[in-house]
């Protein structure tokens, strides 16, 4: 037994942390054993932030700035200006239809001319002409002389049924348009006419709803927006479409109320 005390004691100075002697305070010192450090845990890649996306539902939006299939599902902008630019149409054609007696200009100033002049081309008569109203008058100031004539008989012979005068010899480059009273019969054509306006109108802001619902479809397919987040965006484009929809109704109310007036 005493002859193992010795390599015991030599066992434990291999395994025992070295010391010293403070020469100052005789106490035995042990230096401090480093504490081991643990990594912090990462978050993983692709764990969708919350935050940041539309619901609890959808994938987060991407931070770099790329609209993801969320952002294109709720995003309106060529839906919205397609309908905007129908009833945009619709108004400027209803402004052309005869009112109360008076007619707008742009129904003379959009009539076509076939100048033979030089090179022959077909223009409209407000590139060649000044057309002013007043009262139930329209006057027709041309720049050329040699375009008196063609703008003439391009009023004569158009669709708004009325005769132009002129010119004279004190004013020889100027028509002179008397606009009639509308009739029974000219109120009743203005009307159907501002119907199937309204209609055609209706009719591309149905195609604008078709072109972003065959959008949706194909993302619900391909599965890259969740059904719940296709089902958000169609009904606010069916309220987007309905609010544009009663906007023409609203409009052809009023032009019905104008032309019959």
């Amino acid at each position: 037994m005493a002859a193992r005390l010795p390599n015991l004691a030599r066992a434990m100075r291999l395994t025992r942390p070295r010391s010293f002697i403070c020469a100052r305070c005789q106490t035995v010192a042990v230096p401090a054993r480093a504490l081991s450090t643990t990594p912090p845990l990462l978050k993983k890649k692709g764990k969708a932030n919350l935050s940041h996306a539309h619901t609890d539902s959808t994938p987060p939006v991407d931070t770099a700035g790329h609209a993801t299939a969320v952002d294109n599902a709720f995003d309106f902008s060529t839906l919205e200006s397609r309908m905007l630019r129908a009833i945009e149409t619709f108004t400027h054609e209803l402004s052309k239809l005869r009112a109360g007696g008076r007619m707008n200009t742009e129904s003379i100033e959009d009539l076509k001319v076939v100048i033979t002049k030089g090179e022959k081309a077909t223009l409209r008569i407000g590139e060649l002409a000044q057309v002013v109203p007043k009262g139930r008058v329209m006057t027709v100031i041309v720049a050329d002389a040699d375009h008196v004539k063609p703008i003439k008989t391009a009023i004569a012979s158009s669709w708004l049924g009325i005769m132009p005068q002129g010119p004279t010899d004190e004013a020889p480059t100027t028509l002179t348009v008397p606009v009639p009273p509308p009739t029974g019969e000219t109120k009743l054509a203005a009307l159907a006419t501002a119907s199937k306006l309204s209609e055609e109108a209706l009719h591309q802001i149905r195609e604008a709803r078709g072109a972003h619902q065959k959008k949706l479809r194909a993302m619900g397919v391909a599965k890259t927006v969740r059904p719940d987040d296709l089902q958000k965006a169609q009904k606010q484009m069916d309220e987007l479409v309905k609010k544009h929809n009663e906007d023409v109704k609203r409009i052809l109310d009023n032009a019905k109320k104008a032309l019959q007036g």
